[in-house]
């Protein structure tokens, strides 16, 4: 398994702006924003792919999507809006081989995404 930038942002080799953190997640703004918001959630117990999740404890899985959730509110205090992305593999448009979700808003969001 490569040493991807998220894992060296969890070791500490790579200062990012935090957003929040836990004992099971962090959650930090994108370099590259694709709207007002942009945050990256990743969980800390590294899983390379979505399709992983499968394999892993329920409670594993809910605690991370409950964290997005969580990171959600606090981007998006009205409940305006906002839509979570989570890409997997190379023709989904993973470009780092470690489970994140993006969460984006702060504007109307178009669709079909690309």
């Amino acid at each position: 398994m490569s040493n991807t930038i998220f894992d060296k942002i969890l070791a500490g080799d790579i200062p990012v702006d935090s957003v929040y953190e836990d004992d099971d997640i962090l959650a930090f703004s994108d370099i590259n924003p694709k709207a007002p918001f942009h945050v990256l959630v990743i969980p800390k117990k590294r899983a390379s792919r979505f399709s992983e999740l499968s394999s892993r404890p329920v409670e594993e899985t809910g605690r991370f999507f409950a964290a997005v959730s969580k990171v959600a509110a606090l981007l998006d205090p009205n409940d305006n809006g906002y839509r979570v992305v989570i890409n997997n593999g190379s023709d989904g448009g993973q470009e780092v081989e470690y489970l994140h979700a993006h969460i984006l808003g702060g504007r109307k969001l178009t669709w079909p995404p690309g």
